[in-house]
This record gives structure tokens, C-alpha cells and sequence, in this order.
């Protein structure tokens, strides 16, 4: 008999002699009680023990550390690959990269300083109402927006102002947003910011750099256009929208509004701590998952955090 199977003989014995219970004189009752569920206590801890063990001895152990190829005679063992997100976020950064950006990364959490004081939110908006935005239960804050990391970018190359340079940042970076999740819409995703600062930075090198990015992401020549928008940390704001991209079918035929963008607004060059009557910045904001299922030609958004192999393998 297996120690196992003995254990648990044990526990059918252990709760016969409950039984014995009713016999006792009532100031006696306590006492057996007390003594029997110590007793069950320990049996049912070897039990689980025991359990382990014979799984334990069931199971083939395997290196996960040893080299794994297609020829390793391990038929049902299938090479990992990068998920298609960040697959195409190097992307996103090689090509701003190439124009002379620095990268910086994104917070996973934050304060409301950050999140709102610092991009001129004033205290009433409604952006920092529950109901849009995450907090945990110590006051902190899951990122609505890249945003959130502007304020350090400005502080951390405006020395780069002093020296007659300039400021050049994206910063790539998980977002998190109080949604109802369907097809076009996740609570969790990617978004890149971008952070220009110099004596003449305009709207016409803002509309350049994204104009370059769009044609040099889908790989053809692009027309942009602008609408009006508001975003409490740039002024003027605009929306930006591409003609649609091939991978859509598009000749020109359809427009696609893609992310926001604008000049910084003097309040938040001047808590970096910059002079907003010398230098002058632009940023922008997008979704790194949109830029993808237009590429692609996906139909929900929800693949992306989804777990599902068959989706993720089309990207190998």
C-alpha cells in the first residue's frame, strides 16, 4: 500500500472516531474536538505532501535551458517568437531613431503630479475622474497616455537648451484606460509620445516629422491633413489624419484620423523649468496598436492581448 493510499486510510479512521464525540461528558467535548482537528490538520498536509511527491515522480524532467532547434527530435517542442506588438514598435523607434530622437521608456505607474498637474490639467477635468482613469488603492496611477512622461523628458534634456541644442525624444510605452472592451477599443495598449524643443520649433517641422514617419512606417508616399483638436497641453492642438494606406486598399479614397498633436503649451515648458518665451516645442501622441491593424489589415483589436496562438503564429 502506498503511503498515499495509507493517509488516507488514516483520514477515514479520524473521522470515525468524530463519532465518539456524542459519548463524551459535555466539559470533555472541547478538548476531544481540539485534539481531533489537529490531528486531521497534519493528515490532510501529508496527504498534499504525498500528492506532490507522485506527481512529481510522474513527470519527465526537462532542461529549459538546453539549446532548442527544429532538428532536436522533440516534435511537440515549437521555437517562440516576439510578439507582433513589439515587433513592430522597434520599428516605430528605429524610424524616429533615424531622424535623431532619443528613446526614453514609459512609467508603469505614476503619480497624479505627472499624469495631470504637469500637463496644465486643471483640478475640475474630467480626464481625472475615476470613471476614466485607473488608480490603485495607494493613489497610484496606470498611465492613460505616454504623456505622463513629458514633464521628466523636458527636465532631463533642457540642459541640451542651454547649449544651443535642442530637445528630441519619443517615449513608447504601455497605456492603460478605464474602457469598454470591444473590437476597436482595449483597456490595455501601446502608445508612442513624441517631444520636440528648440528657439524655432513650428507646426510645419511637427507636420514634417510625421509625415516622414507614416510614409516611412507603411512604405509609400502619404498625404496628411489636420482638424482642429484640444488637448489640455498643447496650443494650438490638431488631429492628424493619413490618406488611407494601401494595406486598406486605399487610393486616396478615405482619410484616417491617427493621433493628436500640437505645440506645447507654455504652462508645461514652463514647469520643466524652460523658458516659454525663448524656446518653443511641439508633441504628438498614437497608438502603437492601431498603427498595426491598419498595416495588417486586422479586424480587432483584442487579438493583440489575447493569448491565442493561431493568431500570434501568422506573425512568425
Amino acid at each position: 500500500m502506498s503511503e498515499l493510499e495509507t493517509l488516507k486510510n488514516e483520514l477515514k479512521e479520524l473521522n470515525t472516531e468524530y463519532t465518539k464525540i456524542k459519548t463524551l461528558p459535555q466539559e470533555e467535548r472541547g478538548e476531544f474536538g481540539r485534539r481531533m482537528n489537529l490531528r486531521k490538520q497534519e493528515i490532510m498536509q501529508r496527504i498534499k505532501q504525498a500528492e506532490l511527491a507522485e506527481i512529481d515522480a510522474s513527470l519527465t524532467a526537462i532542461d529549459v535551458t538546453a539549446p532548442c532547434a527544429p532538428n532536436n527530435n522533440i516534435p511537440s517542442v515549437k521555437l517562440g517568437s516576439k510578439h507582433p506588438l513589439m515587433t513592430e514598435l522597434d520599428r516605430v523607434i528605429k524610424i524616429y531613431s533615424s531622424m535623431g530622437f532619443d528613446v526614453m521608456e514609459s512609467y508603469q505607474l505614476d503619480d497624479e503630479f505627472h499624469m495631470f498637474d504637469s500637463l496644465n490639467f486643471h483640478k475640475g477635468h474630467p480626464a481625472r475622474d475615476g470613471y476614466d482613469t485607473f488608480r490603485t488603492a495607494e493613489g497610484f496611477i496606470p498611465p492613460a497616455h505616454t504623456s505622463t512622461m513629458q514633464h521628466r523628458a523636458l527636465k532631463k534634456y533642457r540642459s541640451r537648451l542651454e547649449q544651443g541644442g535642442q530637445i528630441a525624444v519619443v517615449i513608447p510605452g504601455r497605456v492603460f484606460r478605464n474602457e469598454d472592451v470591444d473590437a476597436t477599443h482595449e483597456h490595455t495598449f501601446y502608445q508612442c509620445e513624441g517631444v520636440f524643443v528648440s528657439e524655432n520649433a513650428n507646426m510645419g517641422q511637427l507636420f514634417g516629422v510625421l509625415k516622414h514617419f507614416f510614409e516611412s512606417y507603411y512604405d509609400q508616399e502619404l498625404k496628411i491633413k489636420t482638424q482642429p483638436g484640444y488637448f489640455p497641453f498643447t496650443e494650438p492642438s490638431a488631429e492628424l489624419l493619413i490618406e488611407k494606406p494601401s494595406s486598406l486598399g486605399g487610393k486616396g479614397d478615405g482619410w484616417l484620423e491617427m493621433m493628436g498633436c500640437g505645440m506645447i503649451h507654455p504652462n508645461v515648458l514652463k514647469m520643466a523649468g524652460i523658458d516659454s518665451t525663448k524656446y518653443h516645442g511641439f508633441a504628438w501622441g498614437g497608438g502603437i496598436d492601431r498603427l498595426v491593424i491598419l498595416k495588417y489589415g486586422l479586424n480587432d483589436i483584442r487579438y493583440f492581448e489575447s493569448g491565442k496562438l493561431d493568431f500570434l503564429e501568422k506573425f512568425l
